[in-house]
């Protein structure tokens, strides 16, 4: 039987905050934590939607703060799924601010987060294969093998020498 494939346009969520008093620093700006809490909903919601299951962060990728977030801003987060493996998946999520009144809105952040699907007793499930469309989605699926294999190696679960998408990086 073919595995089902899914396109990466199923899994897009847009999720929308207010920045509180409660969400920032004694500067008055958005507390990285907080954000990344809402990057790992965002994102998880992406990864249940394609893959129809229970999901569990696996890990997230390289999260630099580009740009402060100021308390009364408006951060829209946007994510999908880039790529699926046999259980685990890549989703991108990108980040904005918009300070309404002043009608300003940049872009903050984006950063890639892995989910695996688990079953009920929290084992990794097969999950349905993902089909880019756009020439974006082909270009972020093909890279996503080589930061797969690139966190695998820094996770100390592959070899340098086994990362055979890395190899062309190095030589």
């Amino acid at each position: 039987m073919a595995k089902k494939r899914k396109k990466s346009s199923d899994s897009v969520v847009t999720m929308t905050e207010l920045v509180l008093p409660n969400d920032t620093n004694t500067l008055n700006k958005l507390m990285g934590g907080r954000l990344m809490h809402w990057m790992d909903i965002v994102s998880a919601i992406a990864a249940q939607k394609h893959s129809n299951r229970i999901v569990v962060t696996a890990s997230a990728d390289n999260i630099s703060f580009k740009h402060p977030i100021s308390l009364g801003d408006v951060v829209t987060l946007e994510a999908k799924v880039t790529r699926a493996f046999s259980s685990s998946m890549e989703v991108y999520i990108e980040v904005y601010a918009e300070n309404i009144p002043a009608n300003q809105k940049f872009k903050s952040h984006s950063a890639f987060f892995t989910f695996v699907a688990v079953d009920q007793l929290g084992q990794p499930i097969d999950i349905p294969e993902l089909e880019p469309e756009t020439d974006e989605e082909k270009e972020m699926f093909a890279g996503a093998l080589r930061r797969r294999q690139l966190r695998l190696v820094l996770a100390k679960r592959m070899k340098p020498e086994d990362a055979t998408e890395l190899k062309s990086i190095f030589d």
